[in-house]
């Protein structure tokens, strides 16, 4: 460890150093295939580096159903500015669900996914993952906007009162008595960047 350090700054190239020791994860991927990883990477998801090499991303969710969901988010922006960012849940191999932050560059724009460099950056510590079906993190989501019962139940075409049973669920789970307690228990997690689940495979649940 220590003859790499000394050498990187003997010869000036940091190169394999910033990758090999980089404080976040980063992934390059050809069609959502992990062609390498550095270590944080592997680590932060509980593999070996070479575990992960050329497979297939799917490994790293909860669900078949949540990697497929993801596969389009980010396309107009990668597109447009070869640059994404957004907030999602993933799987460590132990099972274990945590939130991540993930940015990504493409360097095939036309084709966004084709070739591309990714960062995560294990949010855990800040964000305690909470088990959450879909429809309950898009009510959550459309609470912090202070968006009312009403206006929520018409934005995703469900019954005013599907939507107060959602509330409900959510202030029962969290054992707040009111929404300002809600938020204070799960934390800010709504946005546009907040990538939202299709299930939950904590609790076995489907919206």
């Amino acid at each position: 460890m220590t003859d790499l350090v000394d050498q990187a700054y003997a010869s000036g190239d940091f190169m394999e150093l910033m990758f090999s020791h980089a404080p976040v994860g980063l992934v390059v991927t050809q069609n959502r295939v992990i062609r390498d990883c550095n270590p944080t990477f592997a680590t932060m998801f509980g593999y070996d580096r070479a575990e992960l090499r050329d497979r297939l991303f799917n490994i790293l969710y909860p669900s078949e159903a949540e990697f497929a969901n993801i596969r389009n988010r980010g396309i107009k922006d990668l597109q447009e500015n070869t640059g994404y960012w957004d907030e999602r849940v993933m799987m460590r191999k132990t099972g274990e669900n945590f939130w991540v932050r993930v940015r990504g560059h493409t360097f095939t724009p036309q084709e966004p996914l084709q070739r591309a460099v990714w960062s995560f950056a294990d949010l855990s510590r800040s964000r305690p993952y909470q088990p959450l079906t879909r429809r309950e993190r898009e009510v959550f989501s459309l609470m912090g906007e202070g968006k009312t019962s009403k206006e929520i139940a018409q934005i995703l075409g469900m019954s005013y009162r599907t939507v107060e049973v959602h509330r409900g669920r959510l202030l029962k789970k969290f054992r707040a008595s009111n929404t300002a307690g809600l938020f204070q228990s799960l934390g800010q997690i709504s946005g546009p960047h907040v990538v939202k689940s299709d299930e939950d495979a904590a609790t076995g649940t489907r919206p």
